[in-house]
């Protein structure tokens, strides 16, 4: 059965021509199945459905190379003075002895499905998943990617996919931060990534495809990094890697091989695949150090992709130092949301004005830039160049913004108002490969109200679990202490006199 030709109109549309988005107003896209016939104004061919978007912004939907696929832990340990970080660590008793899943199979299953579609929500056609270390026994399994693949399948978002796979992870040993190591779980961990990449190739379709996704750069022996990078060049596979993130990684590094991160992923050989590296802003030790330039022009030269992801990076305190300079060198960006909301128009905005102070200008980050950023640059990371454009042939993976909403307030440049005034829940419909998964804020087969409640109560599990991992055992009011006392959970609220101000 030929599949419908649909065109959808919009006040404005961004299209693609000679290498580059365009803004086309009064114009529309039409397509056919999974693929764009025409983005543009004038078309002279068949249409069995019309929809008019009135005033809104037909763009490529959002390509996140670093989206959150777990109930996000930013709420707990985004603010914590240096004591309190300590305890959220795992502590080495923990890893000795105590580890455990803290999700069965079916718990971790509406965790993804609850991530995912808070990705189509916002906007994200096309993801890569990172999710939380802190609550596993180890990392992923094969059968974890498996149902991953299978949820991503019937939501409809296309993944690039793979259990993460470490050989250490992150612990405070005797008060101070270190990295404990089981090698055999890491070499475990990565012979499921390598059967994931079979499994992917026979049954994923358009909608899932394998990636070789191993954690922190620090928590791999270079044993593993070597077997990667030897993996990902014979399967001709992207390899994404989080390094360079931060001081902790830059002094363990130079402690047991006396090397910079750029200089470690040279040796291991994972420079010599198509590497994707969040976030890409420790290149050196603070404030530029030694040979920050050389890594800069090694990274440019070996084609690696920067997934920056700024909205969580200076979450954490951190700013890409900068923006324009890494590009200028020749390095990729691509972007990332990583934590929650995954919503990549506050990435645009918080990116863009962090890219001023770093430059101090008014003229850098452009919007345009993290446009690109968000959309070719991703497609280019992963080699798709059917990807995050509106043209004839490309994938028709699309959003439409509102921006008549009295919220929005008034209106120039249809990209600047969103990224400046809006924000990714302004996206009033998803279409990914022509198929409609979100509309008016409900993501098609997926239950919201269920989903909220049910991951609610597995993120009040996830805080509770922190205590046991502590090297001090303490209690998560403790850890977490909120904003403000609140007076109604204590055995004696306090007295207010009324002259009090």
């Amino acid at each position: 059965m030929t599949e419908p030709v649909v065109r959808m109109t919009a006040a404005h549309v961004l299209a693609y021509r000679d290498g580059d988005h365009v803004l086309v107003s009064d114009g529309g896209i039409v397509y056919q199945g999974a693929r764009i016939l025409h983005a543009g104004r004038e078309w002279d061919g068949p249409v069995d459905e019309t929809v008019d978007c009135g005033d809104a912004l037909i763009m490529p939907g959002f390509i996140d190379l670093d989206a959150l696929a777990d109930i996000d832990h930013a709420l707990l340990d985004s603010w914590a003075t240096p004591d309190l970080a300590l305890g959220q660590q795992w502590s080495a008793d923990y890893f000795r002895s105590g580890r455990r899943d803290v999700f069965d199979a079916p718990e971790r299953a509406v965790i993804r499905e609850y991530a995912l579609s808070q990705l189509l929500r916002h906007g994200i056609t096309t993801f890569m998943p990172i999710a939380s270390e802190s609550h596993s026994k180890w990392a992923e399994s094969y059968e974890d990617m498996v149902e991953v693949a299978r949820i991503a399948k019937r939501l409809g978002i296309r993944g690039y996919l793979g259990p993460a796979y470490r050989s250490g992870v992150n612990v405070v040993d005797g008060g101070r931060r270190s990295v404990l190591f089981d090698e055999e779980q890491g070499r475990a961990g990565f012979r499921d990534a390598e059967r994931f990449l079979d499994h992917a190739a026979d049954h994923g379709g358009d909608l899932v495809h394998g990636a070789l996704l191993p954690c922190r750069i620090e928590t791999l022996t270079r044993e593993l990094m070597a077997a990667t990078a030897q993996l990902a060049i014979a399967r001709d596979t992207v390899v994404r890697l989080h390094c360079m993130q931060g001081e902790v990684e830059l002094a363990l590094l130079d402690e047991w091989y006396g090397m910079r991160p750029v200089e470690l992923l040279e040796a291991s050989g994972l420079l010599e695949t198509r590497l994707l590296v969040p976030h890409g802003i420790h290149l050196s030790a603070p404030g530029g150090g030694r040979g920050r330039q050389a890594d800069l022009r090694r990274l440019a030269e070996a084609g690696v992709t920067v997934v920056h992801c700024p909205m969580t990076s200076i979450r954490y305190g951190a700013v890409l130092e900068s923006y324009d300079r890494y590009r200028t060198a020749g390095v990729h960006i691509a972007l990332g949301t990583d934590s929650f909301p995954p919503d990549l128009v506050r990435g645009i905005d918080y990116g863009t004005n962090l890219a001023k102070r770093a430059d101090r200008s008014l003229a850098a980050g452009a919007t345009a830039d993290y446009i690109r950023s968000a959309t070719i640059g991703g497609a280019r990371a992963l080699g798709r160049p059917d990807l995050g454009r509106l043209q004839p042939g490309a994938s028709a993976d699309f959003i439409v913004v509102d921006l008549a909403d009295f919220a929005m307030g008034v209106r120039d440049d249809p990209l600047r108002t969103l990224t400046m005034n809006g924000s990714a829940r302004d996206v009033r419909r998803t279409v990914v490969a022509g198929r409609t998964v979100m509309v008016d804020g409900v993501v098609l087969g997926a239950d919201h109200t269920r989903l909220q409640a049910h991951a609610q109560a597995l993120f009040e599990r996830m805080r509770a679990a922190y205590s046991e991992r502590d090297h001090r055992r303490r209690s998560p009011a403790e850890l977490f202490p909120p904003t403000f006392p609140d007076i109604t959970k204590t055995t004696t609220p306090k007295r207010y006199s009324h002259d009090q101000s």
